[in-house]
């Protein structure tokens, strides 16, 4: 028998030009998801690719897997059917903030609530970019855009917030450019039995360039980054501050005033994931890393559980034509 050589980055790209603004942070995130895919041990036939609209969207197109283009917010529904009706695939879902929390937001919702087995990629540049340049879910309150010429009146909307409220099992937040952390997220993102959401902080060079420049900049990233490691203090600022309670609310302290600081626990509990999604420049440096991860029983587990179940009990469930002359019919003559 023949063996199957490793997956490589190279054997990922597709013969279709990338066709994303010169400078764009999906780049970035391309190569990133390359590599990850190469180091999963499987094979490209094993992976499947889903997106909505958007310029990450465009996703499916550069990935030498299985894929589809799908329509406007509706990526994690069909996602679902998929990984329910194949759960032996990887399956992965490119969306952007607009795509994932506007129109999409019921399914965006209802994916992470029922813990579908997916690893769904928020690209968040705070702007809707394929569109060119209205404000989007995330972009920031007083935000002037072709479609709020005197700036946004909308409090934005929080991936983490949401993710938290419907109940995430696994929740990551990483920066476009940083393909080491990128790439420990999103190998604990394919080992995770459930719904795994990583917020990607993606520049868009054209309609929105820097939003981040406050977390990502050299002279700034250590006051406005907050590295999280499973089993390490909540430090920043080169570590010289850290995250301490008062009462039920975070803040922001000097290490050597003697204050208690936290240590990051992956699987803290809905109070510690609450606080973490709280966290949010500029008056807290914004978590970077896997910000919770806890394990509990996927969907797709328990329909095809039901479904096995549902056959064992019926000696007919193969014949098609008995099953449909089952239960509640009736002959119109």
């Amino acid at each position: 028998m023949t063996e199957t050589p490793p997956l490589t980055a190279k054997n990922l790209r597709t013969d279709q030009e990338v066709r994303w603004c010169p400078g764009c942070g999906d780049y970035s995130i391309l190569a990133n998801v390359q590599k990850a895919v190469a180091a999963s041990g499987k094979q490209r036939h094993e992976h499947v690719f889903i997106s909505g609209i958007g310029c990450a969207a465009r996703f499916p197109f550069y990935m030498e897997t299985f894929g589809f283009h799908t329509i406007h917010g509706r990526a994690p529904a069909i996602a679902t059917g998929l990984a329910v009706a194949r759960p032996e695939l990887t399956v992965w879902v490119a969306t952007g903030d607009g795509d994932s929390l506007s129109i999409g937001g019921n399914h965006f919702i209802h994916a992470i609530r029922r813990n579908v087995n997916l690893n769904l990629l928020l690209f968040n540049n705070e702007i809707y970019g394929l569109t060119k340049g209205q404000y989007s879910p995330t972009s920031r309150q007083g935000k002037v855009t072709k479609s709020t010429p005197m700036g946004s009146l909308d409090l934005p909307l929080s991936p983490a917030r949401v993710a938290f409220g419907a109940g995430s099992s696994f929740f990551a937040r990483v920066i476009d450019t940083d393909s080491k952390a990128t790439a420990e997220i999103l190998a604990a993102a394919q080992a995770h039995k459930g719904m795994a959401v990583i917020e990607i902080l993606q520049n868009c060079v054209i309609f929105n360039d820097a939003a981040f420049g406050h977390i990502t900049d050299k002279k700034t990233a250590k006051d406005n980054q907050l590295r999280l490691v499973h089993g390490e203090p909540l430090l920043f600022a080169g570590g010289t501050k850290g995250i301490s309670m008062q009462g039920a609310e975070p803040i922001v302290v000097d290490v050597d005033s003697g204050a208690d600081i936290l240590v990051h626990n992956q699987d803290g509990g809905p109070g510690y994931d609450a606080m973490l999604a709280s966290l949010d420049t500029p008056e807290f440096p914004a978590p970077l890393g896997i910000l919770w991860q806890h394990e509990r029983p996927s969907y797709e587990t328990g329909v095809n559980d039901q479904v096995a179940l549902a056959k064992a009990r019926r000696k007919d469930a193969n014949d098609l034509h008995a099953l449909l002359r089952t239960g509640q019919t009736w002959e119109v003559e």
